[in-house]
């Protein structure tokens, strides 16, 4: 199985461990960053959609994108997920099959696995420049990813562990790999007082980092191991959902 999660806004300025590979789209990235540095702070605040204050710290990450330190890219985030999956803490077999099986979708790099080398910098889906042909960044990517994601699909055993957010599935022609890989989108909820269900963003992503988390410590190979996935009070529900969206309920007691 391949795993997609998503990248974070926040990040680490620097990590412990170094990074083992080269996003593959390293190239491309440097083309997009160096337009970024480019820009005043008042284009970047209004491109990123940010304060000033955000943007000018980024304006200095730009510049900075060639001789910036890097970072393994799964220790380099630290936002709602990654601090659930906890990858400063995983074994170096954990980090091996991580290396395999999971991919990180990112506005700036594209595709990552774990142990690419990245820098800091934040990247919106919105942003349009000349390098991407004056196209939001997300479709400027589609063409670049779709192939590339179909590829290691089938190349593993044809199953993805859809655990990115909706925002993500445009970096792709999501319909084209719904149609050629089986996708299996894991869902979390809580139950409400009054019996519904709702999906709460930050348990959402707490649980989508804890569940990477548990596939990567049990290296599991079978979509069915994923039953087992259990986190602060969030439990398979097998009377909910369809096969290929599970769910996981955490009962509000």
């Amino acid at each position: 199985m391949q795993i997609l999660l998503a990248n974070a806004k926040i990040m680490f300025e620097k990590a412990d461990l170094k990074p083992l590979s080269t996003p593959l789209f390293q190239s491309v990235a440097d083309v997009l960053a160096a337009e970024m540095a480019r820009m005043d702070v008042r284009e970047l605040a209004r491109q990123l959609d940010c304060s000033l204050k955000l943007a000018a710290e980024n304006w200095q990450r730009y510049h900075d994108f060639l001789c910036a330190e890097k970072m393994p890219a799964i220790l380099a985030y630290n936002g709602q997920a990654y601090k659930h999956l906890r990858a400063n803490t995983l074994s170096n077999e954990a980090l091996t099959f991580a290396q395999k099986h999971l991919w990180i979708t990112c506005f700036l790099y594209g595709l990552l696995r774990p142990m690419d080398g990245i820098v800091p910098y934040r990247m919106e889906h919105c942003v349009s420049m000349e390098a991407t042909h004056d196209k939001p960044v997300n479709q400027f990517w589609k063409d670049k990813l779709t192939d590339l994601l179909i590829e290691s699909v089938k190349a593993d055993d044809g199953i993805l562990i859809h655990l990115s957010t909706e925002e993500y599935e445009h970096l792709f022609d999501w319909k084209r790999v719904c149609r050629e890989v089986r996708v299996i989108h894991p869902l979390f909820y809580v139950r409400q007082r009054d019996g519904r269900l709702k999906m709460q963003a930050v348990w959402a992503k707490s649980c989508r980092g804890a569940m990477v988390r548990f596939m990567l410590q049990n290296k599991l190979v079978m979509p069915e191991e994923l039953k087992a996935f259990s986190y602060e009070g969030f439990e398979f529900a097998p009377q909910l959902g369809e096969e290929d969206y599970p769910h996981f309920v955490r009962e509000n007691l």
